[in-house]
């Protein structure tokens, strides 16, 4: 147990130094939270997402990434794109003139809710750099026997994190009882949004 706790934190700690940053996935499960609306399979989906791309990132496929640059430029004009098409979205909520509490919040079906979450998950080049480069170096420094207690600790913190931002989001429900939070928080998107595809269209740029 001594020996696997330390590779245990390791993971666990850097999972959630990295996951907790205010980012365009965070947002929209806090978003489905508010909402509660279909947030078990959208946290359970990011959860597995995050599991699934730590271990190839241990696995060696974050070294594979990192040699195929195209790759890497396709997945960050495809994620500056959808960002810019989600800011619009947001920005079009909050000048919209009905009430948005959150009974008036227009539902979606299952399968785009998660079809969104997965757009935000594996269209953020972000994801492939902290979850499976970063994050997988650091597993493979590990020894072999303990980088599956790694991934397993870095997959807990991640499933904890979402599991509170997307149930936790409740707590926040008397606030956003109220339209002018919904256009707060719609502004906070879309500008968090098209900051994070602008920034990518710069490294394109560039």
């Amino acid at each position: 147990m001594t020996n696997i706790l330390p590779s245990f934190l390791t993971g666990f700690a850097m999972s959630a130094a990295l996951i907790m940053a205010i980012g365009a996935q965070n947002l929209f499960v806090l978003r489905q939270g508010l909402k509660r609306e279909h947030v078990g399979p959208i946290v359970l989906f990011c959860g597995a997402a995050d599991a699934l791309l730590i271990a190839a990132g241990v696995g060696g496929v974050g070294a594979l990434l990192g040699a195929m640059p195209q790759l890497t430029m396709a997945l960050t004009i495809g994620g500056a794109l959808f960002l810019g098409w989600y800011a619009i979205k947001a920005f079009a909520r909050m000048m919209a003139p009905e009430a948005m509490a959150v009974t008036a919040q227009v539902s979606v079906t299952l399968g785009r809710a998660l079809a969104t979450t997965a757009a935000f998950t594996f269209l953020n080049p972000h994801v492939y750099l902290d979850t499976v480069l970063l994050m997988g170096a650091a597993g493979s420094a590990q020894a072999p026997a303990l980088r599956p207690v790694f991934v397993a600790g870095a997959a807990s913190a991640s499933i904890l994190w979402f599991v509170g931002l997307g149930y936790g989001a409740r707590i926040l429900t008397p606030v956003f009882s109220r339209p002018a939070a919904w256009r707060v928080l719609d502004g906070i998107v879309g500008v968090t949004m098209l900051t994070l595809a602008v920034t990518l269209v710069g490294r394109v740029a560039t």
